[in-house]
C-alpha cells in the first residue's frame, strides 16, 4: 500500500496560518489583527461567528487599519505577541485618498 503524505499548515514545524483584518496599527512594529471564524454549536447545531484579536509583528509598519493580512505563528516575540505578518492585501477602497482628505462622502 502506498502512503500519501498530506502537507498540513498546522504541523508542529510550520505553525498556524490565520487570515484577518488589521484593527489597530498604533504600536511600533506591531498590529492587532481580528480573526473571525465560524463555530458550530454542539447542541443546537447552529453556526455562529467567533472573533479573536491577535498581536502580530509588523516590521517597518507596512500594514495599516483595514488591510486584510495573513499571519503565521512563530516563536514568542514578546509577552503576548507570537504571530508575524506574512502577506498583505490592501482593501478595495481608496485608503490613500481618504487619508489625504480627498475622498468625499456623498449623502
Amino acid at each position: 500500500m502506498e502512503k500519501t503524505q498530506i502537507k498540513d499548515n498546522n504541523q508542529k514545524g510550520g505553525g498556524k496560518t490565520l487570515s484577518g483584518v488589521v484593527v489597530s496599527d498604533k504600536m511600533k512594529d506591531t498590529v492587532v489583527v481580528k480573526v473571525v471564524r465560524f463555530v458550530k454549536h454542539s447542541k443546537y447545531k447552529k453556526y455562529f461567528k467567533v472573533a479573536k484579536k491577535y498581536k502580530a509583528h509588523n516590521p517597518g509598519n507596512t500594514v495599516h487599519v483595514g488591510d486584510k493580512v495573513q499571519i503565521k505563528e512563530t516563536r514568542p516575540i514578546s509577552k503576548d505577541k507570537h504571530f508575524v505578518v506574512i502577506e498583505n492585501s490592501p482593501p478595495a477602497s481608496n485608503r490613500e485618498a481618504s487619508r489625504a482628505g480627498k475622498l468625499k462622502i456623498e449623502n
